[in-house]
């Protein structure tokens, strides 16, 4: 247990205009909670990414990193990200790529919209083939839960070996701006 982390309660957790959440159980690992989330963007979002240095990086990364690329729609049109607990998708070369790029097909589909404009995030254990027909199933769900104040279920569906969900949220005003 974290020394005097005071989980958040959902209701401290606000809404960001244009950001959609939804989660839904992929049942990646044997746990009775959520464990895919989907972050939907309205369009015309820009999005931009720092990564890792590291040549061993896990495959959602190098997914992420040519979305984002100068070619890349991502970055000129993020749609959504797709992000699972339970299984990092690192360590498992061409296949791994091929599946973080076949999450974001899936989710590409439901949104209608390119593969490009979809970044996939896994986090769990490695060296395991992604379960993307799992994802893939657990996807209309995640759609039908969408919803702006979802934080708290979000944190929730990507915790991996956290024994509290982890979030924190504030408004400010920048130049007269909220």
């Amino acid at each position: 247990m974290p020394v005097r982390y005071k989980p958040p309660v959902p209701a401290e957790l606000l809404p960001v205009p244009g950001v959609l959440l939804g989660t839904a159980a992929a049942r990646i690992k044997n746990w009775q909670r959520d464990d895919v989330l989907l972050v939907v963007f309205e369009p015309g979002t820009t999005a931009a990414g720092v990564f890792t240095q590291n040549r061993f990086c896990a495959a959602p990364v190098t997914v992420c990193r040519r979305h984002l690329s100068a070619d890349g729609k991502a970055a000129r049109g993020l749609r959504a990200l797709i992000v699972n607990a339970g299984n990092a998708n690192a360590g498992t070369g061409a296949p791994g790529i091929a599946d973080a790029e076949a999450a974001c097909a899936v989710v590409a589909a439901a949104l209608g919209c390119a593969q490009d404009a979809i970044l996939p995030f896994s986090t769990g254990v490695i060296m395991e083939p992604l379960p993307v027909a799992k994802i893939a199933a657990a996807l209309p769900a995640a759609q039908a839960a969408l919803a702006p104040d979802r934080w708290f279920a979000a944190v929730s569906a990507i915790m991996t070996t956290d024994t509290v969900p982890k979030g924190a949220s504030r408004r400010l005003r920048v130049d007269g701006f909220r």
